[in-house]
């Protein structure tokens, strides 16, 4: 097999993609995102009450999620209050749904 050395390049969509499909490939992530969709926002120790797991556990899947740019973050020590971020939540059920959408093109 033959290897190239030509460089792969990616749309801004492709990318933005992954970078969601990466934050949202941990069930727990997607059961934040279900709850913070749900309501306006939630603060980080009342999400340990929802989500039976320890608050740096969960705060690691928000940090993944705040990264990737599907959450939002008030930071008013000691407390974290988090919302969705919802111009990037709908840009990526967009994405994702338009992926899905999409046909298949002729197999190699």
């Amino acid at each position: 097999m033959q290897r190239t050395v030509k460089q792969v390049l990616y749309s801004g969509d492709e990318l933005e993609m992954a970078k969601f499909a990466k934050a949202l490939g941990h069930p727990v992530r997607i059961k934040i995102l279900k709850l913070l969709e749900s309501q306006s926002c939630c603060f980080t120790g009342e999400m340990t009450a929802m989500i039976p797991m320890a608050q740096s556990t969960i705060s690691q899947h928000l940090k993944a999620l705040h990264e990737a740019g599907l959450v939002q973050g008030e930071i008013n020590p000691p407390r974290v209050k988090y919302c969705i971020d919802r111009d990037n939540w709908e840009k990526a059920k967009e994405r994702f749904a338009n992926f899905f959408a999409e046909k298949a093109g002729p197999s190699p």
